[in-house]
């Protein structure tokens, strides 16, 4: 991409001009939307029109030294330092990012149709260089690079390009993470097979698709393919040279199989007891089912598969609490899962969890309230979430539940609010004399969720208006001068709400003293935070210029009022009688 960089710039600056122009003939001022979206809009305009044609100079260099090193034979010696610097603007320095390159690459070959020609070459000499040099630098690096996997000979000595001439290796008998001879082959869900060091790896970076076909992997379960490893072992023996021999470890894989077909009967029998008629029976299987959703997330994947999640939504509504918090816990448990978090909730579990929010122990009501918050993170859910009847039941639980229920309770309030349409149930649930409470409370410990969760709701008319109603002022005006920084940007957030249309709410910051921490906060704050200073500011000095003139318009009126009242006031009996005589 470095090397294009010329097209590719010129793609972006289309790009950036198309969506300036757009922006600019939108009339976003008429439109109802919030002063957050306003102030998002005009800042992304201005940045656009500050990058029209604008390259920089880092860019530059980065691109100048590439196309030396590229332009180089294979055989000519590279600048140490620019290998140095090439491979940290790259991002090159570890062993993920070299195997991601070298991933991009053979990419880029089987895009060619198996005739890269000349280019690939060329980058491919250019990453061996990089490669080499960061193995030099750092020669403890665990990294499956070239020159460290070369195949051994019978001898025992490695292969090299010098005098000996190696046998090629099938394309079959390469990982296609990091083009290497395969020591330990093994098969994801998609049916592609990958080095398992490379693949674990991969998995271990959070990525959840198959690095050749970007398929999503329906499970991150690895099975060692026995086939390829032997037919690897054969050719080694035919070709003269050792077999690669597998790295062992000390410790478990993380993505290898965790359910065995023992287990998966163990599974089994859990989930028939689940459906036992026997309540000792449920209870007993519902809390192992819990635990081992607990353990890793290959559990998760295999007690979903088995069918767990149905027969663990009917037992929300059970009789017995035991079984219940049990029920509740393994589904927070199992949504930790990706995959899970959409089959929880098609599954119809979500007016069960709110009746464990409303009826439950407290600690199934606490983790009714943290598995809410894990299944809205999908957009979709917030919705349906909402729409359930869960924010009043939170709202409670954020009052009245432990201090683990309360953080439970204000994280979930705090994700479903995200959405516009549940903004004004929560106020109609009473969230804001709540969250002002534990603003006010000593050593609630709440400070950081209730400031967030007014900030949400502070852009919606009805809690705007529930929040002037609050009188938070002052104590927004004390968490501006004394809070943390993410407070006190939440704090100018509200009160910019607050302040917008109302000229009271904006004398009375005033009056309190809030000049002074905003100035600081223009200074020292977060980005969001000096923005939401700066506007405050200046509404403030508008409104300092109103009450001047004001003033000035007041005893104007007056001194006019007073040499009016001279004027028509009576004379004196004595100065009259001189004017008559």
């Amino acid at each position: 991409m470095v090397l294009e960089r010329e097209q590719i710039m010129q793609k972006f600056h289309e790009v950036t001009a198309r969506l300036e122009q757009a922006l600019s003939g939108i009339s976003y001022e008429n439109l109802d939307i919030s002063d957050e979206v306003k102030e998002q809009v005009e800042l992304v305009l201005a940045q656009f029109w500050r990058a029209k044609g604008r390259v920089e100079a880092p860019d530059v260099e980065l691109y100048e030294d590439l196309s030396s090193l590229y332009n180089k034979s294979n055989d000519a010696a590279a600048d140490p330092d620019v290998l140095r610097k090439l491979a940290k603007k790259l991002q090159l320095v570890g062993i993920a990012e070299l195997t991601q390159e070298s991933l991009a690459l053979h990419e880029m070959v089987s895009a060619s149709d198996g005739d890269p020609g000349e280019t690939f070459e060329k980058m491919s000499n250019l990453l061996k260089k990089i490669k080499d040099f960061v193995q030099t630098e750092n020669p403890n690096m665990d990294a499956p690079a070239r020159v460290k996997n070369l195949p051994t000979s019978s001898s025992g000595q490695a292969a090299t390009d010098g005098n000996h001439k190696n046998p090629v290796i099938p394309d079959d008998f390469r990982c296609p993470i990091s083009l290497e001879l395969m020591k330990d082959p093994v098969i994801v869900s998609t049916g592609q097979t990958y080095e398992r060091s490379c693949i674990e790896k991969w998995l271990e970076q959070g990525h959840g698709t198959c690095p050749k076909t970007q398929q999503t992997l329906s499970s991150p379960a690895l099975t060692p393919n026995y086939v390829l490893r032997s037919l690897i072992a054969q050719w080694c023996e035919a070709n003269g040279i050792e077999p690669p021999k597998r790295a062992s470890s000390s410790r478990p894989s993380k993505t290898t199989s965790a359910f065995s077909p023992a287990e998966r009967t163990k599974i089994e029998i859990l989930l028939c007891k689940l459906t036992s008629s026997n309540p000792e029976d449920q209870r007993v299987a519902a809390g192992e089912i819990r635990l081992l959703a607990k353990r890793n997330a290959n559990n998760r994947v295999a007690i979903a598969e088995a069918g767990a999640i149905p027969l663990l939504v009917s037992l929300l509504l059970t009789s017995d609490s035991r079984t219940q918090e049990h029920a509740v816990t393994a589904l927070l448990n199992l949504s930790i899962y990706e995959d899970n978090k959409r089959t929880i909730v098609s599954s119809g579990a979500v007016p069960g969890i709110v009746q464990v929010l409303k009826k439950g122990s407290m600690e199934a009501r606490e983790n009714a309230a943290a598995t809410l918050f894990s299944l809205s993170v999908v957009d979709e859910n917030k919705v349906t979430i909402g729409a359930s009847g869960a924010i009043p039941p939170l709202v409670t639980l954020l009052s009245e539940g432990t201090q683990r229920g309360k953080k439970d309770a204000a994280t979930a309030l705090f994700n479903l609010c995200i959405y516009q349409g549940n903004k004004g149930k929560a106020v109609r649930a009473g969230v804001v004399p709540t969250l002002m409470h534990l603003l006010t409370e000593p050593g609630s410990g709440m400070v950081d969720e209730a400031l967030a969760i007014l900030a949400i709701l502070a852009s919606h008319p009805e809690g705007k208006s529930a929040i002037g109603a609050a009188e938070a002022v002052p104590i927004l005006v004390d968490v501006i001068g004394n809070g943390s920084p993410r407070n006190r940007e939440n704090a100018a957030a509200v009160l910019v709400h607050l302040c917008a249309g109302d000229q009271l709410h904006l004398a009375e910051a005033q009056e309190l003293g809030v000049m002074g921490p905003l100035v600081d906060l223009l200074q020292n704050g977060t980005d969001r935070a000096k923005r939401k200073a700066a506007q405050l500011l200046e509404r403030m000095s508008r409104l300092v210029e109103q009450q001047k003139l004001a003033q000035a318009l007041a005893e104007a009126k007056a001194k006019q009022s007073q040499s009016q009242s001279q004027t028509q006031q009576p004379r004196s009996p004595s100065v009259a009688n001189a004017v008559d005589s």
